[in-house]
């Protein structure tokens, strides 16, 4: 075993390295000690200071108030990712094995929409929203992030399936399967890393999205984003109650990345050599 040579340059480095994490983890420890504290412990003069003593009373506000926009996060999320998951991934099936006329025109025009900014777009997609009566509740929502999520998850699956053999398909062909039967028969058994990939990324960007949100649904159909948004600014705000709110809201995000993290970027990497 090689055992490398400290060095002041290498001590140096990591002393720094160090030093940029716990400046990137302030914030973080900021929201966890305010989170802990109960509102007379909130002060300039504390404001650094961990709790004493530990308040939970915060969290239980926050579960009670934010528990609504909770659950239409989730009934949001959820099926907008897989919906567009599923799509990516037949979309990449059919422009890396289904050669047509124009389909080297087609794949471009998709992957336009990733750069087209939510803003542009928002005032004629609201109005084609209330148009549809789709506007104010969360089946819009959802319809919005699934046409929204269809170049990136298509561009991932493209380029995760030109890694598949075309002789496996030539295969199915002769055995008999047709479109649906090689996707569901041989691409789809194999393309567990893609819908990882997918999967976190569309249900990090849906779950933290603020703009549709905000302006797409109602009241009664805000996310957790939107209310948290709410209850940020002024004088008498209980800053523990936002705080343990924000905390609640990461928490998704957070246990999809612990569960599925280590899949991320193997999956990313797939199909990088060939696509």
């Amino acid at each position: 075993m090689t055992i490398q040579r400290v060095t002041p340059l290498r001590v140096l480095i990591y002393a720094l390295l160090i030093g940029l994490a716990l400046v990137y983890l302030l914030p973080v420890y900021m929201v966890l000690i305010t989170a802990f504290k109960s509102p007379d412990q909130i002060n300039l003069a504390t404001v650094w200071s961990p709790p004493n003593p530990i308040d939970f009373a915060g969290f239980a506000e926050a579960l009670r108030t934010f528990l609504p926009n909770i659950t239409n996060s989730i009934l949001l999320v959820i099926p907008a990712t897989v919906i567009s998951a599923m799509l990516g991934s037949m979309n990449g099936y059919v422009l890396s094995k289904w050669k047509f006329r124009g389909a080297n025109v087609l794949f471009p025009l998709m992957l336009f929409g990733m750069f087209i900014p939510y803003q542009s777009i928002l005032i004629p997609l609201f109005q084609f929203m209330n148009r549809i009566n789709l506007y104010g509740g969360i089946p819009g929502l959802v319809l919005v992030h699934v046409v929204y999520g269809l170049p990136i998850t298509t561009l991932i699956f493209r380029n995760y399936y030109t890694e598949v053999p075309d002789e496996m398909i030539e295969a199915a062909r002769i055995d008999g399967a047709g479109f649906f039967g090689i996707y569901r028969w041989v691409i789809f058994p194999i393309s567990m890393p893609g819908f990882v990939v997918v999967i976190i990324w569309q249900f990090t960007q849906i779950w933290n999205e603020f703009l549709f949100a905000v302006t797409l649904t109602s009241t009664n159909a805000h996310p957790i984003t939107v209310k948290l948004s709410e209850l940020a600014g002024g004088e008498a705000v209980q800053w523990n109650l936002p705080m343990a709110g924000a905390l609640l809201a990461a928490l998704p995000t957070l246990l999809v990345y612990i569960v599925l993290g280590r899949y991320f970027i193997r999956g990313l990497l797939a199909g990088s050599v060939k696509g």
